[in-house]
Formats: C-alpha cells, sequence, structure tokens
C-alpha cells in the first residue's frame, strides 16, 4: 500500500500489530468531511460555509433532500466532482440552486481546465498544464482528454487545498505538541487522518495541543471564516481500535 515512503494506508490485516509501547498510546486525529469544508471556505458561499459550521455536513445538507444523509452527501460529492449521470443528476440540480458560489467555483475550474490552462490551489500551487492536445489529435479523442483534463482541474482546487491544510496542520501540530521522550510525536500521517505516540500520561496535552493546532490551521489559512474542521480523536494502545 505504500510507494516512495508515503504510506496509503495500514491494511486492517497488520493493523492489531501496530502497537504503542508499554506505558504509551497512539492517540489519533481525524478530519471528517475535509473536501467540502475546504470548498465552503475557499469559494465564498455562505450557505455552504452555513453548513459547513456544524458538526456533520451533510445532516446539514439533508433537510433539503428529504432529510436523507446519504443523498445530501452523493450529491455534494457529485457537484464537487463533476459526475452527472445516475443518481446523482436530480440532486445536482438541488445542489447548484443551494449553493451557486461553491458550485460555480469549481464549474470555473473545470471549464479553465478544459480550455487548456492551468489552476491554482489556495496558496498558489498550479496544476500541470494538459499534453497531446495537438491538432493531430483525433476531434473525439481531443475532446475526450479535454473533458478529462477539466476533471481534473475541478479536482485539483478543492484536493490540493485540502493538501495543503494538512500540511499546515501537521506543522502547527508539531509546535504545539508537548515534548516527549525519543520515540513520540507524530508517528503516521495520510491524507486526513494524523496518529501520535505519545506516553500514557501525556495524552490529554496531546488532545489539547491536537484542538489548538486545528484551530491554528484555520485561522492561518482561511481567516475568519464561519467553517469548522472537527477532528474525531481517539486514544488507545493499539491501531486496530482506533
Amino acid at each position: 500500500a505504500t510507494r516512495g515512503g508515503g504510506a496509503l494506508q495500514i491494511p486492517k490485516s497488520v493493523r492489531r500489530a501496530v502497537r504503542a509501547d508499554p506505558g504509551w498510546v497512539l492517540v489519533r486525529a481525524d478530519a471528517g468531511q475535509l473536501e467540502p469544508r475546504v470548498l465552503a471556505a475557499v469559494s465564498g458561499d455562505a450557505a455552504l460555509a452555513a453548513a459547513a459550521a456544524e458538526d456533520d455536513l451533510y445532516a446539514r445538507l439533508a433537510v433539503h433532500v428529504g432529510d436523507d444523509r446519504e443523498r445530501a452527501k452523493i450529491g455534494l460529492l457529485a457537484a464537487m466532482y463533476g459526475q452527472t449521470s445516475g443518481d446523482a443528476a436530480p440532486l445536482l440540480a438541488t445542489m447548484r440552486r443551494l449553493y451557486p458560489l461553491a458550485l460555480e467555483y469549481v464549474d470555473a475550474a473545470a471549464r479553465t481546465g478544459e480550455g487548456g490552462g492551468i489552476v491554482r490551489s489556495w496558496l498558489g500551487r498550479t496544476s500541470p498544464a494538459p499534453r497531446d492536445w495537438s491538432a493531430t489529435v483525433a476531434a473525439a479523442d481531443g475532446d475526450r482528454r479535454r473533458r478529462a483534463h477539466g476533471r481534473f482541474t475541478r479536482n485539483f482546487v478543492v484536493q490540493a487545498t485540502a493538501a495543503e491544510w494538512a500540511l499546515v496542520l501537521l506543522a502547527a501540530l508539531r509546535q504545539e505538541l508537548p515534548a516527549t521522550p525519543e520515540g513520540g510525536g507524530i508517528v503516521f500521517f495520510v491524507h486526513d487522518e494524523v496518529v501520535l505516540h505519545v506516553p500514557e500520561e501525556r495524552a490529554e496535552e496531546a488532545l489539547r495541543a491536537i484542538d489548538r493546532a486545528r484551530e491554528r490551521t484555520r485561522r492561518i489559512l482561511f481567516g475568519d471564516t464561519p467553517v469548522r474542521f472537527p477532528l474525531a480523536v481517539s486514544v488507545t494502545d493499539c491501531y486496530a481500535d482506533l
């Protein structure tokens, strides 16, 4: 599950083998609904930001789709990532009506990509330019590539910014964590989950450090936004129990 040192996951079959040292614990912080919260913050859509001020963003949206949380989730993710077929199609129109600024933010990124342009993350990282769009490419194949690149740039403005959120969180967490003996600190990170290894008596300090780092990250990136980025935290001596 890993290449070049960047873990994608710890497979379930080996998670019970991942254990804290005696007298130590693993502290996990897991960001929930990160990408739609990022979209709410970067797009300036007040309605979506109000929903993202809640602990459960999808539950807030569900009131608009028959109190069905799963349908609300499908609708928002489809809107973010450009899915227009299947169950997502009728939900997409609802999301466009409710959150026009958010949808226009990703739609504009898709149009830029389809036109061969580049887009930027919140902190200014640029998407790679499309390749192989020469005049010799068959028209149908060229259209397919343009649409594909549009989907990529639509995703990029959200996903790259979510990655920046994670980088700032890790930097803030390193500053906020109390000093620990050798072997302590951040021991695992993937996408929206960070795991710390700390002496058991310092677990509460680590939890407070996580909360401070979360709030610092929100302020550093997005200033005075109502959008919240909650972290689900747990403490155990075995990763399989997290």
